[in-house]
């Protein structure tokens, strides 16, 4: 029974790179003609293949509504948190998850600092979309014509004299930002509290959420902060491979 599951769930990665016929599946598994067919009419019976007038073999509507609405269930809150707090517990600065969510950047999640100067931030606020190194891992990702509408739409508040001053600096920013992969906040929006930021990806590559570690001048220098950005961005790949299915959960530390 493993050898028939198994060599079922192998036609689906094949029929995910586009249409196959019969001969092509059962080359793929090493199996048979017949024995490809009687998998593809038991997966076609559950609708997780489609067989076309071409008699070609596609994936079908119920695989992929299956997927959706386990994708649209997956919480990147409850995914993330155990990571957050181990990273906290590591580095006992504030951590933070941020989604983008219609015109508005807003954190998730917190975990407080354990140093007894702590920030102001709230889960539910929105974030100062032209500075925060969040928002500008979330809005990179956005296509090159929705980000330039954006930048056009934006008001720039200058909080801070390293606050992002017109369009043009929040283009080029995001630009940086996407070819990097992570973005920062030193003193752009509080002049005291700087902040690393790495994305956090679906299975699809997008940017799906946000996290960061932030601290104020007076626990460590940006520079130090920057030293973290490794860690940082480990942290948002181990929720990354967690969130997409790559990588099984870790269990408590």
């Amino acid at each position: 029974m493993s050898q028939t599951v198994d060599r079922a769930l192998g036609i689906l990665p094949l029929l995910a790179q586009g249409p196959a016929d019969l001969g092509q599946v059962a080359d793929r598994l090493g199996v048979h003609k017949s024995t490809a067919l009687r998998l593809l009419r038991t997966l076609h019976e559950h609708g997780m293949v489609y067989r076309q007038s071409d008699q070609r073999y596609r994936l079908g509507a119920r695989l992929i509504a299956l997927a959706q609405e386990a994708m649209e269930n997956l919480d990147i809150r409850e995914i993330a948190h155990p990571h957050l707090v181990r990273l906290n517990e590591q580095v006992g600065h504030t951590v933070h998850l941020a989604v983008h969510e219609e015109d508005e950047v807003l954190y998730i999640d917190k975990v407080e600092s354990r140093y007894p100067v702590r920030m102001y931030s709230r889960i539910g606020k929105p974030v100062a979309l032209t500075v925060a190194a969040v928002a500008k891992l979330l809005l990179a990702d956005l296509t090159e014509t929705e980000r330039h509408v954006l930048a056009d739409e934006l008001d720039y508040p200058l909080y801070t004299a390293r606050s992002t001053p017109n369009a043009a600096a929040f283009l080029k920013e995001l630009a940086t930002v996407r070819e990097q992969g992570w973005a920062t906040d030193l003193g752009g929006h509080e002049e005291s509290i700087n902040c690393v930021a790495a994305p956090i990806r679906g299975a699809d590559g997008r940017v799906v959420a946000a996290m960061s570690v932030s601290a104020p001048n007076v626990v460590v220098t940006a520079d130090q902060l920057l030293t973290l950005l490794p860690l940082v961005r480990r942290t948002a790949d181990e929720i990354s491979g967690e969130y997409s299915g790559r990588t099984p959960a870790k269990g408590p530390a």
